[in-house]
């Protein structure tokens, strides 16, 4: 799959509006807003987030991997993604 920021990010935003906002207005947030310091993310949601990652994209996420320089905001996570689609890890 051929994925860059510019096309995961909006991705992520519409999944987390639909998922943890509940909200078809959109993703309020700045791309660098942290989702569990901002209250849009729990401890929980993020291992939700994962399965979309690993289901969305096709890759897998090892548990050293669960940080919040990875998945901690849309930028950290777009950013994630792409390096792990382009075969960095």
């Amino acid at each position: 799959m051929i994925a860059d920021s510019n096309s995961v990010a909006p991705e992520l935003r519409e999944f987390i509006s639909r998922n943890f906002l509940f909200s078809d207005q959109g993703f309020k947030y700045g791309d660098d807003a942290s989702f569990l310091r901002e209250g849009i993310i729990d401890s929980l949601g993020v291992m939700e987030l994962v399965t979309f990652v690993e289901k969305q994209y096709g890759i897998a996420v090892a548990d050293h991997e669960l940080l919040p320089s990875n998945f901690d905001s849309v930028s950290r996570l777009s950013s994630f993604i792409t390096s792990k689609l382009a075969g960095h890890s």
